[in-house]
């Protein structure tokens, strides 16, 4: 349970009783994302929420209007809890839902405990092959790589700068090459380049290293820059940077919460430039993203570098705050 001011306890609580239209999961990994940070260190809450948004299990009960068939299935969910029935609902954005949505974890109780119950409208069967582990990570983590990829037009062709190699930054290095692109890898920390490379980076590069980030990037690519640049750590010199390290009608794409962009509207006006932010993603690319996975048989469970119990909570959140440590799963 988070309280916010940087408490969280691990406490008892009723299993959760399903609505009419809901199924109960028995959590198999419930994924550590970077934006629970947000509500643990945030200002102290009305009330205790349950933590965790990227949840991966098995259905075990199920309510009235829910067929039996249900029960038994390997899920997914899309963590984000809208009407149903307005018109970004019904495309699958439930996040932009036009009466207010809400978002396990945060404003509804999230999916680090032994069971949850959800709407079945937001629940996705895991496809064959794919794991319970790298099910949670596509349910926010890697879910929300894929769907900056995908706003990016990302294609085999391009060459893409991915700013950032924390849990999200490496899933878009690990999916943009297995799409075919050409990835140059970014952060600060040696330990994550490393692993940028093994998942496939073609290039990396240390910003701390160099007095010039696009200077660099233009020299790996015949003095052009790349044609796509993704920000994933919410660092505003990063995204910035984003921009400058761009060809001639090159495309940046912004995921990372937290930074501030000051540009020369002329600078990026004469290169033909399109920014565009990225909210995770909608249910249909949800799916998209899970079977890709199968079918590349990207390793999507290497992400995770901790495994931790319920128990272990305030010591996995403690690490996850240095940002030092890779990703983090809970195992009930």
């Amino acid at each position: 349970m988070f309280y916010g001011e940087r408490e969280l306890k691990v406490e008892t609580v009723d299993d959760p009783a399903p609505a009419p239209d809901e199924v109960v999961i028995e959590i198999k990994a419930s994924g550590m994302c970077g934006s629970d940070l947000h509500t643990f260190r945030g200002p102290r809450l009305e009330a205790p929420t349950i933590a965790g948004h990227e949840p991966a299990g098995i259905v075990v009960g199920r309510g009235s209007q829910v067929p039996q068939e249900w029960v038994g299935r390997s899920v997914m969910v899309h963590h984000y809890f809208g009407c149903g029935r307005c018109d970004q609902c019904r495309l699958g954005w439930t996040q932009m839902c036009r009466e207010g949505a809400t978002a396990m974890g945060a404003t509804a109780p999230g999916s680090h405990a032994e069971y949850i119950s959800v709407p079945t409208r937001t629940v996705l069967p895991v496809p064959e092959g794919l794991s319970h582990l790298a099910a949670a990570a596509i349910s926010c983590g890697t879910g929300t790589a894929w769907g900056a990829l995908k706003r990016l037009d990302l294609h085999g062709d391009d060459t893409i700068a991915v700013f950032g190699q924390g849990p999200v930054g490496l899933a878009a290095t690990q999916l943009a090459s297995a799409l075919g692109a050409r990835v140059i890898a970014l952060d600060i920390s040696p330990s994550r380049l490393e692993r940028a490379h093994d998942f496939g980076a073609w290039e990396t590069l240390n910003p701390a290293e160099t007095d010039s980030v696009p200077d660099v990037v233009r020299e790996l690519t015949g003095g052009r820059g790349v044609s796509k640049s993704l920000e994933t750590s919410g660092a505003s010199s990063a995204a910035q940077e984003a921009l400058h390290v761009l060809d001639l009608w090159g495309v940046a794409c912004w995921v990372g919460v937290g930074s501030t962009i000051h540009f020369d509207l002329t600078e990026h006006l004469y290169k033909q430039i399109t920014g565009v932010p990225s909210w995770t993603l909608s249910v249909p690319a949800m799916e998209d993203c899970a079977n890709f996975v199968v079918q590349r048989n990207v390793d999507v469970d290497a992400l995770f570098t901790d495994r931790w119990r319920l128990d272990e909570a305030a010591a996995a959140y403690e690490l996850s705050e240095r940002r030092t440590a890779g990703k983090g799963v809970f195992v009930p």
